[in-house]
């Protein structure tokens, strides 16, 4: 008889690594249905809260922010590509050449999630941003998208020209800083067990069943 868990996943819809973890925990819960069925909920991490509505250039961000070549930029991006492709995303980073302020798709998301698909959302921003290298502050691309995944887009326009969500936003993000999280995704497992990183499925299923175990 399978357990019912609660999966909190920490992260932002510029991240890489959050992309290629939610496809591998998607996997690994595919493999531990027998043990396990997951209520998922997306929470907010901002990794550029200060970032300006211009956004900026991905290998000038990158090389200020953690001091990397443009060759080591490359190096990484092949890496991101190749782990995609290990769990059935496609990054298409050539396309990426800025990084955006992501706030309104979060409140996007947090509206999302009353309406049944938070989930469907997150993996349209991360297509629409890694794999199309569409701008995901864009209220344009952001209502274009919330359309896409079945969403109300009239409701979204009117969310997104207004500050509506804003504040709960930003209380799960501090809520999750105060609770450590200061890197993602963080995958957070009936709020007491810390799985970090875009692990490989593997390394999710054998966490899940451990977790599953004990409990």
């Amino acid at each position: 008889m399978s357990k019912q868990i609660r999966i909190d996943f920490v992260s932002d819809v510029s991240c890489p690594w959050c992309a290629i973890g939610l496809k591998s925990l998607e996997t690994a819960l595919g493999r531990v249905a027998d043990v396990a069925q997951a209520d998922l909920h997306f929470q907010p991490f901002e990794l550029n809260p200060g970032m300006g509505p211009e956004g900026q250039d991905i290998v000038e961000h990158l090389g200020q922010k953690y001091g990397s070549t443009e060759e080591q930029q490359e190096h990484s991006r092949e890496m991101i590509r190749q782990r995609g492709e290990a769990v059935g995303f496609n990054f298409n980073m050539d396309q990426r050449s800025r990084i955006y302020n992501t706030f309104d798709a979060h409140r996007l998301l947090h509206w999302a999630e009353e309406q049944g698909r938070q989930r469907d959302l997150k993996m349209a921003l991360f297509e629409a941003y890694f794999t199309r290298g569409e701008d995901p502050s864009s209220h344009e691309v952001l209502l274009r998208v919330a359309g896409e995944v079945g969403l109300d887009r009239t409701e979204a326009a009117r969310i997104l020209a207004s500050d509506e969500f804003a504040d709960a936003v930003r209380e799960r993000e501090q809520f999750f800083q105060r609770a450590g999280i200061h890197s993602v995704p963080a995958v957070i497992i009936n709020q007491r067990h810390l799985i970090s990183g875009g692990q490989p499925p593997e390394v999710f299923e054998q966490a899940l069943r451990q977790i599953v175990a004990q409990e």
